[in-house]
């Protein structure tokens, strides 16, 4: 599978309009204990070209179409694939020289292809479940000990 490169422009007025629009439409059809929906796609002369697609790459379509219409821009990565520091570093809204040192002290696993770093999508992923999980357990502490204090957080 390709990666769609990032364009990190966000969608118009009218992008955000039809994928809003578009979304409701096709959400209707997730009900189906069917594998495959079809849909049809009209070509710039009007005529109609059936497509059978997988449900779950409509609940995928779906759920793009419901981020372009909030106003959101995406990118589709796939799972099994393999980040640059500075892709992973994205993800991670930290900067490329921390999230090396974060691969140095083996926080996060990578292997080198020549002399560049490369990290798995889901160990970044992981890491940023595990490390949402620790801040969210370190806040419900504070908060606890905050109540505990009476500090006006009841």
């Amino acid at each position: 599978m390709t990666t769609l490169a990032p364009t990190h422009s966000l969608p118009t007025a009218e992008e955000v309009s039809i994928a809003r629009e578009s979304g409701r439409a096709l959400s209707a059809f997730l009900q189906t204990r069917a594998e495959t929906q079809q849909i049809e796609i009209l070509d710039d002369k009007g005529a109609s070209h059936p497509v059978r697609v997988p449900v779950s790459a409509l609940r995928l379509l779906v759920d793009v179409l419901t981020e372009i219409g909030e106003g959101n821009a995406v990118s589709i990565i796939p799972i099994h694939a393999e980040l640059t520091t500075q892709e992973a570093a994205d993800m991670l809204n930290v900067s490329r020289p921390f999230l090396v040192q974060l691969l140095e002290r083996g926080e996060i696993a990578f292997h080198k292809i020549g002399t560049h770093r490369r990290v798995r999508y889901q160990d970044v992923v992981a890491y940023k479940e595990r490390i949402d999980a620790e801040r969210s357990k370190a806040l419900d502490a504070l908060a606890e000990q905050a109540q505990a204090l009476k500090m006006g957080y009841e």
